[in-house]
């Protein structure tokens, strides 16, 4: 009696297992989502994708005896053909958004893009991180920080994007790493209670230091935060951001929009790149989207201003932002008008700020690419480099490097203009949902 007992027992608890929890909280993922692509697409768009995706997918470090598998170098030499020892953080959140776009381009097999997806996000779960957080860059073989480089809060931000984009994609395993490591950041350790502000940067040896204010590219902070089950961070950040802003007015050139510090057009782009904010206005009915287009109109408006200074600014030639230049590499980059006034130039024109603005003003972006084109020495076996200056010298110069994050913005925007793929996937996120919820963001009708 005691066996048939406990065999009933048994075959009860199998029964109510099977009924009430055999559900996969991680379903494979073979929807395909590459289905609404626009046609007549001009061929410098579809070369510079592919290009894109090639510099992530054959620079990525897939020596799986390295603890730096899976990293993405900050830089790639053009004229050594050689990677950097440097990786960024970043770069390894745009290198996990693009696998979704080689996969739906037939760049490579679906199987191949999940184990690197995969085994990505399992190398850097491995990484040392601080409540949840990155260092900013790190050794491209051991995976240790370098350069003593702080624990990113917005660099940690792009990464986990580029997770959770490749996760909601695959499905099964791969997200379930990509949740858990969301799930881990403790977003309310980088936030400044007293202040309603995130910390800017942290150092391991001396704290935190500055605060992100007024608007700039961390929209993407405030909906994240806001949409962690584990360690939120409420609306007070993103309400405290809005009043800090520069709101400028219209002008016949372009229209009223809120500016960033610098003017780097990259400022506008970037949280742009998987939020579909086009869909959303926030609870005073504003919306992101259309600040953007504003912005890069600003940014055309501004550019033409500057032909008679700098013979490589016009047009066709526009989108000032954070880049290499002649005198190495500078944050400060941008067009006017900004807030304080704070951009500066030389001539320099990075190509991927007219890319990155290719979903606000496609036209224009195209025209800048196909100008870009015509400079035989501004291309590579991965697309477009960095910047040039047409005002050094008698031929001009040409950055030698391609910029991991550069790049990466590139190839997201290349893909949203052309079908929207990377939005559909990020927008299905259950957290990205609760997010924007927090936040009080309504759809628009």
């Amino acid at each position: 009696m005691k066996k048939l007992t406990t065999f009933l027992v048994l075959a009860l608890s199998i029964f109510v297992l099977v009924a009430c929890g055999s559900k996969d909280p991680y379903p494979v993922n073979n929807k395909s989502y590459r289905v609404n692509v626009r046609q007549n697409v001009d061929e410098v768009v579809l070369e510079e994708l592919e290009l894109a995706f090639d510099f992530f997918w054959e620079t990525q470090n897939t020596n799986e005896s390295q603890a730096g598998y899976g990293l993405i170098p900050d830089r790639y030499h053009t004229n050594t053909n050689t990677v950097g020892t440097v990786a960024s953080i970043a770069s390894v959140g745009f290198g996990l958004t693009a696998i979704p776009v080689g996969v739906e381009n037939g760049f490579i097999t679906r199987e191949e893009g999940e184990e690197r997806a995969f085994k990505t996000l399992e190398s850097m779960l491995k990484l040392d991180r601080r409540h949840g957080f990155f260092f900013h860059f790190m050794s491209m073989t051991t995976g240790e920080r370098v350069w003593e480089s702080e624990v990113s809060i917005i660099d940690t931000a792009l990464f986990i994007n580029g997770a959770l984009t490749a996760g909601q994609f695959f499905g099964g395993r791969t997200q379930k790493l990509a949740e858990q490591l969301y799930e881990e950041i403790e977003w309310n350790w980088y936030y400044d209670a007293a202040q309603s502000r995130f910390y800017m940067g942290y150092w391991p040896e001396r704290g935190f230091a500055g605060h992100w204010d007024s608007y700039a590219e961390q929209l993407m902070l405030y909906v994240l935060a806001a949409g962690s089950p584990t360690y939120p961070v409420g609306k007070s950040a993103y309400n405290r951001m809005k009043l800090s802003s520069t709101l400028h007015s219209s002008t016949e050139n372009y229209g009223a929009f809120y500016s960033t510090h610098t003017g780097s057009i990259f400022t506008y782009q970037f949280s742009h790149a998987w939020i579909d904010f086009e869909s959303y206005n926030d609870a005073a009915g504003f919306n992101w989207f259309t600040n953007s287009v504003h912005a890069t109109e600003a940014a055309i408006a501004y550019a033409k201003t500057l032909t008679s200074i700098y013979p490589g600014i016009n047009e066709n030639s526009w989108g000032m932002s954070a880049a290499d230049g002649p005198n190495g590499y500078k944050g400060n980059y941008g067009s006017g008008p900004s807030a304080g006034n704070a951009h500066f130039n030389d001539g320099t024109v990075p190509a991927y700020g007219a890319i990155g603005s290719i979903v606000f003003k496609p036209e224009a972006a195209i025209n800048a690419m196909k100008n870009y084109r015509t400079f035989p020495q501004f291309h590579s076996k991965y697309g477009f480099k960095d910047a040039y200056n047409l005002s050094v010298g008698v031929n001009g110069w040409f950055g030698n490097d391609i910029i991991g994050i550069d790049k990466g913005i590139s190839l997201v925007m290349l893909e949203n203009y052309m079908s929207g793929m990377i939005w559909e996937i990020f927008m299905e996120i259950d957290y990205v949902q609760e997010g924007l919820k927090n936040l009080e963001f309504q759809k628009v009708e």
